[in-house]
């Protein structure tokens, strides 16, 4: 094991490499974690968008009773059209006592520190407990502080009156009460979104299990949370337009032809018409993990086999989508997804589709862990590293995940003529089974920040580059921007915090400088720039492939001892073409290969404790 863990930093040498970050062959959205009050991405701040749904408790402590967190008894108390109790407290038959709510946060961890201030409509009692200690209490207005002692904040409506009951409460960051009108969005989160030009709203919209039919039951801006229906399209069409970024929907599988077509003009008329739709019928209609499998599996017609049941939902759904956009097809992309490893109900999906209803198919692009992968994992127990983790990773990716992605391109891509684009992608590293407690849980994830994770994302993406036809590009949409770590299942985000992790990201957050390092805008950005190199980088070579001689291109952030060397795809070293102290900023080296025979060759940086590579190809 130690001897095959030496060699884990070397890239992939099957493929091919170009230019790809320079040429946009691939651009990286993202998708965008759904609303919890246990997630760790806040993008609101209004924080009380992403509180749990009340739990109702006794308003008074009952001697002797059992006085439960929760009494379970929210749907006797009368609740305004936003979700706001009437009266309080209340008087429900069987309980102990008079009810009253709360809401919680159960992830303060991800949370600034600092004095909160909380803004309400009405009449009435609010009290603030665990991390959440009040400062000041006037009608209409009450400041905390919160610490992260406890990782849960409470927020409890004592006392409502019936005649002007509590609503419109906010709860907003620190700094942010004379500004929260104007602007809604968290500084920190707008930030670390810059560099994804797609976003996808698969989870802010709840796709997944969705009971979303009618549309006038959709999400509604004044909900006073957005965690149980999901986050009203009115926030995906602003964010959108005001980060100048494409979007992506899913429509939820239950929803009638009115709830589609009004969901079709809404984002018709109010998304910058500069920008593309991409629109998907729900998320994953395969994946019996999921309610609308079942409900298609169920409700389609019986006399027709399965995947090919699913199809006309597919179908009808997108045929609404083209009627609403006629005369506007070019801000469209019509999406139907695809399974990526199982390559017969992908085409059996696809080859039924009417010709010319679609624009592209979306498989996803994960890399996991083969059966030999989790045998070996399993052998090792609680003394296996984040390194054996990335080793297997690395394995399942060259021959599973690799192969799948060729199988599509060629049966469905190639066969069709259609670009092959992607709803999810990146590492999918999780315990067998799914959601189990496995004794290698902490290596699965130590591996979300070790170094080679970094690579590995390098690696897939200039990988999945080569299968886009020459002088094309294609869209990879990120799984997932924000969420902590998780053993059990699997830790999704690129980061863990919005708040906590600053640049440089290499050591804290690998996945996420791969992205910042992959954008396809970072080289021009590079060149034209007046300043200094945020990152050390290692460019492409140009031209590539190329005759004899080609010219590579490194930034430095800083000065350090730079090496660089040539390896064949054996790992022999051919050349040795710098091994200097550098200064910051931006240097070319000429590589005369003229010497050398025809074939793939990595070049390696080196600066410091840091390493770049990159692929080129030498034909004469």
């Amino acid at each position: 094991m130690q001897t095959i863990r030496r060699f884990l930093p070397l890239l992939l040498i099957l493929l091919v490499g170009s230019s790809f970050a320079q040429n946009c062959t691939l651009r990286i959205g993202t998708n965008l974690a759904g609303p919890a009050d246990w997630g760790a991405e806040w993008p609101f701040v209004n924080i009380m968008k992403y509180s749990r749904n009340w739990i109702t408790f006794n308003s008074e402590w009952v001697a002797g009773g059992e006085n439960p967190w929760d009494t379970g008894v929210l749907d006797q108390i009368p609740l305004d059209e936003n979700g706001y109790p009437l009266e309080l407290p209340y008087t429900v038959a069987g309980t102990e006592t008079t009810q009253v709510v709360r809401t919680v946060w159960a992830n303060t961890n991800t949370l600034k520190e600092g004095i909160y201030t909380v803004l309400y409509d009405g009449d009435g009692q609010i009290e603030i407990d665990f991390d959440g200690q009040i400062l000041t209490n006037d009608p209409g207005r009450i400041t905390f502080q919160m610490t992260r002692n406890n990782n849960i904040l409470a927020l409890a409506i004592m006392e409502s009156t019936e005649s002007n009951h509590i609503r419109n409460i906010r709860v907003l960051l620190p700094g942010t009460e004379n500004t929260y009108e104007e602007n809604p969005w968290t500084d920190e989160w707008l930030e670390k979104l810059e560099p994804f030009k797609g976003l996808r709203f698969m989870d802010w919209g709840q796709t997944n299990n969705s009971a979303l039919q009618d549309w006038e039951y959709r999400p509604q801006m004044d909900d006073f949370t957005y965690t149980m229906n999901g986050i009203p399209y009115e926030w995906m069409i602003e964010i959108c337009n005001l980060k100048q970024a494409d979007a992506w929907v899913c429509v939820p599988h239950e929803a009638d032809d009115g709830y589609i077509h009004e969901m079709a003009r809404l984002f018709r008329d109010g998304l910058d018409p500069s920008l593309m739709l991409y629109a998907e019928y729900s998320n994953e209609i395969w994946n019996w993990m999921f309610d609308q499998t079942h409900y298609l599996f169920n409700n389609g017609d019986q006399g027709v086999e399965w995947p090919e049941r699913i199809v006309p939902f597919i179908q009808n759904t997108l045929d609404i989508w083209t009627e609403e956009f006629a005369g506007q097809m070019d801000r469209l992309t019509r999406v139907v997804g695809v399974q990526a490893s199982w390559q017969d109900v992908s085409n059996r999906v696809m080859f039924n589709m009417a010709p010319g209803t679609f624009d592209a198919f979306s498989p996803a692009s994960y890399f996991g862990l083969t059966d030999n992968g989790y045998a070996a994992l399993e052998t090792l127990g609680s003394a296996a590293t984040a390194e054996d983790v990335l080793l297997w990773a690395r394995e399942a990716m060259l021959k599973e995940s690799w192969i799948w992605m060729q199988d599509q391109t060629e049966s469905i891509g190639q066969a069709l003529d259609i670009p092959m684009i992607y709803y999810e992608g990146g590492q999918h590293l999780t315990p067998n089974p799914f959601g189990s407690e496995q004794p290698y849980a902490q290596a699965l994830m130590d591996a979300q920040t070790h170094p080679g994770m970094y690579d590995l994302y390098i690696e897939w993406y200039d990988s999945l580059a080569t299968l886009v036809p020459e002088g094309d590009s294609t869209l990879l949409m990120n799984f997932s921007f924000i969420s902590s770590k998780d053993g059990k299942y699997g830790s999704w985000g690129v980061l863990e915090s919005q708040f906590d992790q600053h640049p440089p990201y290499r050591d804290s957050a690998p996945k996420y400088q791969a992205i910042l390092d992959y954008q396809c805008e970072r080289s021009s950005r590079i060149e034209d720039a007046t300043h200094y190199p945020i990152s050390i980088s290692l460019d492409a070579a140009y031209p590539n492939p190329f005759n004899a001689v080609t010219t590579l291109s490194f930034q430095l952030d800083r000065s350090e001892h730079v090496q660089i060397s040539v390896y064949n795809p054996l790992g022999q070293t051919v050349a040795l073409l710098l091994d200097n102290p550098m200064q910051t900023g931006i240097h070319h080296i000429r590589w005369d290969a003229g010497h050398l025979t025809s074939g793939l060759y990595i070049i390696r940086l080196t600066a410091g404790s840091v390493t770049r590579t990159q692929k080129c190809l030498l034909l004469k």
